[in-house]
């Protein structure tokens, strides 16, 4: 074995067993040593630091108390686990992470037994873990069940339902919120974690019970007032009224990175004998131990390559802005001159852009918080009072709130227009952030607008477009990263509901593209020339309403139509399709492909790298077309 002069004990730890027998001292050593390998290993490959540096210690104490596998483990969303890798026998692989072939950047069942459950979106970890726990109780085993939450995902309701059916069964699970964003100092001392200990212990909570006991006999308002007291007591120490109503035993708040205070408690409650959920406040800061990392405002939540020591991240140039920024860019364009214009994200201004809107309009920009269901609604009940709403959310983020979009938005013909960020693929975060069904979901809405943009001057106009539809919702989608470098002027200019574009004319091979891949359909159609393929490539711009012409001039003028999209099956295509059955212009002899997302979910990996996977590059695009006339596709085209 290899012992490494900065991690000696962590070289030790090939599993977690390895670490039940350590001291106290020997677990604070490794916390350090751990630490160390989180930030050295993001550093060479990017992807979520400050979460996981949060919970060094929690992580440490967690493997050490509990049996894992056998006791079950949920991270909620997964920011947090390169820790929980390290220590689970994935330490030599995790240099990989979110590379093609490498480790997830999330928890991934098929990646590990110490994963009993896959997470990439927030606020799921109790609902998976009282399912976990009642199955256990079902089949009369023991083990522990505890599902880790952080204070972002509670702002979820999914979190609270969770909790209030886990109240209402009196079944056995721990729950441990780690709380790194409190507004309010709260008591981490020796006094809080004292009391916190006392209260996880077997004493206590058999004298509680007794007491309760004793409260029994008495009339039942006594025994009503005794309760209430109590709770209510510990509620005013500890700030656990509010877990205590929903049926979890509190404890807390403690500190999250003094093992000292983490073992005891976490040893008392696996021992104990007594069934009904518990609650442990676990305070924590993000960024933990890493200088450049607590400093920062986001707490360095997601980097790119990074020095150890300056904490400088290796970011390139961009050679044109994102599309984030052109669409923050062309709605405060906008609003400036239209003050019924609001901006809405769910725990992601940054992300969609909207943190630069606000600081335009502060008192137009809304915040949710993670709760996409509540932030549709919001955005519907804004619109029935006269004001425009968008509401930027990531597409596989929207996914979480179909029911209001359909219910509150759809039904109602609420003008809530849609900006859907991270459509298609997105590359290191993989398959669970895939935008990849958004148009499937949203064009089979009656009277939905949906509209894919081709380029980031196209967004422009697009969100220009959504700004002037006051009868109906609208949804814009574009994908993460650059633009193609294309001149943007002030503001948009609003398109023709249902009017595409045509890009090039050509004869034989119509390409009809929704979306970005019309760069590689134009590319293809280079290829195809220089085999002596005449080829149109066409910009749908809309998926509904359809540009029913133009599906109906292509589908007559060439032998070979192509519709390229970065979506599942039933999206796009399929509206075409539909449109060419109904009016017989399959008849003729026309040969008809789609290109579309593969029916299944494509493992991180560079982005280009993922759409080679999905067949939807200008190679397989040219390749799809020789297939359909018949030619030989690797026939070495004749160059002029």
């Amino acid at each position: 074995m290899t012992i490494s002069n900065s991690t000696p004990l962590l070289d030790r730890i090939k599993a977690p067993a390895d670490m039940r027998d350590l001291s106290p001292e020997e677990l604070r050593q490794l916390a350090d040593e751990l630490r160390r390998e989180t930030i050295d290993a993001v550093s060479t490959t990017g992807g979520h630091l400050g979460a996981g540096l949060g919970v060094v210690e929690l992580t440490v104490a967690i493997h050490h108390v509990f049996e894992t596998p056998h006791d079950r483990l949920i991270w909620d969303v997964g920011h947090q686990c390169y820790p929980h890798k390290i220590l689970t026998g994935r330490r030599d692989r995790i240099r990989t992470l979110r590379q093609k072939g490498g480790l997830s950047g999330f928890t991934k069942r098929a990646e590990s037994e110490y994963d009993p459950f896959g997470a990439a979106h927030s606020s799921t970890s109790i609902s998976a873990g009282l399912g976990m726990a009642v199955a256990r109780d079902l089949k009369g085993e023991r083990r522990e069940v505890i599902s880790v939450i952080g204070d972002g995902s509670m702002s979820a309701g999914m979190a609270y339902e969770a909790m209030n059916n886990a109240g209402a069964r009196d079944c056995r699970l721990i729950v441990i919120l780690n709380d790194n964003d409190m507004s309010i100092a709260p008591p981490v001392g020796a006094m809080s974690a004292y009391l916190a200990r006392v209260l996880s212990s077997d004493t206590y909570r058999s004298a509680r019970h007794m007491a309760k006991e004793i409260a029994s006999r008495f009339p039942r308002t006594v025994e009503t007032a005794a309760k209430r007291f109590e709770e209510y007591a510990r509620g005013i120490v500890t700030g656990g009224t509010l877990f205590e109503e929903l049926g979890f035993y509190y404890i807390g708040p403690i500190d999250g990175h003094n093992l000292d205070h983490l073992v005891p408690i976490l040893k008392n409650l696996r021992d104990t004998d007594e069934d009904r959920p518990v609650l442990i406040h676990c305070v924590t800061q993000k960024g933990k131990g890493y200088d450049p990392a607590e400093k920062a405002d986001d707490k360095y939540h997601g980097v790119a390559k990074f020095d150890v020591i300056t904490g400088t991240q290796s970011k390139p140039t961009p050679k044109a802005p994102s599309y984030t920024n052109v669409f923050a860019k062309a709605l405060i364009a906008e609003a400036e001159v239209d003050d019924r214009i609001c901006a809405i994200t769910a725990a992601m201004p940054s992300g969609t852009g909207v943190d630069k809107f606000a600081k335009a309009f502060p008192d137009r920009a809304f915040d949710v918080g993670i709760a996409e269901q509540h932030g549709v609604t919001f955005a519907a009940g804004l619109a029935c009072e006269g004001y425009k709403p968008f509401a930027a959310i990531y597409s596989t983020f929207l996914q979480r709130a179909y029911d209001q979009v359909v219910h509150d938005v759809a039904i109602q013909r609420m003008p809530v227009r849609f900006a859907i960020d991270r459509a298609g693929l997105v590359g290191a975060d993989g398959p669970t952030h895939a935008g990849s069904f958004d148009v499937t979901y949203l064009a089979t809405l009656p009277g939905f607008v949906t509209m894919a943009a081709a380029d980031e001057l196209e967004l422009m106009h697009m969100v220009a477009t959504a700004a002037q539809i006051d009868d109906r919702p609208s949804a814009v989608r574009y994908p993460r990263g650059e633009g193609v470098g294309l001149e943007l002027p002030e503001r948009g200019t609003p398109i023709e509901l249902g009017k595409g574009r045509v890009m090039r004319e050509g004869t034989t091979i119509a390409m009809l593209s929704l979306g970005t891949r019309l760069q590689e359909c134009m590319e293809a159609a280079d290829e195809l020339a220089a085999r002596g393929l005449s080829t149109t490539v066409a910009d749908a711009r809309f998926c509904t309403p359809l540009d029913t012409d133009l599906v109906t001039r292509l589908a007559r003028e060439h032998e070979v139509l192509i519709t390229v999209e970065e979506g599942s099956i039933g999206g796009f295509s399929s509206h075409v399709l539909d449109h060419l059955t109904r009016n017989d212009l399959l008849e003729n002899g026309l040969k008809v492909r789609p290109m579309i997302l593969p029916a299944t979910f494509i493992d991180q990996a560079k982005p280009d790298d993922m759409y080679d996977a999905a067949g939807l590059n200008a190679p397989q695009i040219v390749e799809t077309a020789l297939t359909a006339l018949g030619r030989d596709t690797s026939e070495t085209p004749a160059r002029a």
